[in-house]
C-alpha cells in the first residue's frame, strides 16, 4: 500500500499546486456562499497557499520546459518550508480562537460589501457592525475550527513535500 505513494510523490509539484488551488477554492466558497468573512489571520493563511501554488507552478514549468528534473528537490524543499509556515500561522490562529494566547490587535476585515442601506444605518448610528475577529471561530466541524483543520492539512502537505524533497521511496 505505501509503495503506491511513490508515483504520487514523483508528481508532488502538481499535487501541491492542486492542493493549494483546492484550499483557496474552499476558503473562497466559505466566504462567497457561506457568508464567512475572513479575518486577518484567515487572509494570512490564504497567502501561504498563493505562494505555495506559485512555487509549485514555477517548479512544474522549470521541470517541463527546461528539463531540469534535479531542481525538483529544491522546489519540494521550498514547499515543505512554505507549508510548515502555513501550519504555524494556522496553529497561532487556532490558539487565539481557543484563547491560549492573544491574537493580533489589528484583527478585523475591511473588505465587507457596502450597500445604501448599510451606509444609511452607519450615518444614523444604528448599524451593528461586527467585523470578523481572529479570536472567535466562525465555524467548527467535529470541534475543530477552520484554522485547526488548516493546521492539519498544512502539516500533511509539509510532510509530503519533505518526503518528495528527500526522494523518499516506500519499499514493497
Amino acid at each position: 500500500m505505501l509503495k503506491s505513494l511513490n508515483p504520487f510523490l514523483d508528481r508532488w509539484l502538481l499535487w501541491a499546486l492542486l492542493s493549494s488551488a483546492l484550499m483557496l477554492g474552499v476558503a473562497h466558497a466559505f466566504e462567497t456562499f457561506g457568508g464567512y468573512a475572513p479575518c486577518t489571520l484567515c487572509l494570512r493563511q490564504r497567502e501561504v497557499y498563493w505562494v505555495a501554488g506559485s512555487i509549485a507552478l514555477v517548479g512544474i514549468v522549470v521541470q517541463r520546459l527546461l528539463a531540469l528534473q534535479r531542481l525538483a528537490l529544491v522546489f519540494n524543499a521550498l514547499l515543505a518550508l512554505i507549508f510548515a509556515t502555513g501550519m504555524a500561522v494556522a496553529i497561532y490562529h487556532a490558539g487565539a480562537e481557543w484563547k491560549f494566547w492573544p491574537g493580533p490587535t489589528t484583527c478585523a476585515s475591511t473588505g465587507a460589501a457596502v450597500s445604501l442601506e448599510s451606509l444609511t444605518a452607519i450615518a444614523n448610528g444604528t448599524a451593528k457592525i461586527k467585523p470578523p475577529a481572529c479570536d472567535e471561530a466562525a465555524w467548527r466541524f467535529l470541534g475543530i475550527s477552520m484554522a485547526g483543520w488548516n493546521a492539519w492539512i498544512s502539516l500533511k502537505l509539509a510532510v509530503f513535500s519533505t518526503l518528495a524533497a528527500l526522494g523518499f521511496r516506500f519499499k514493497s
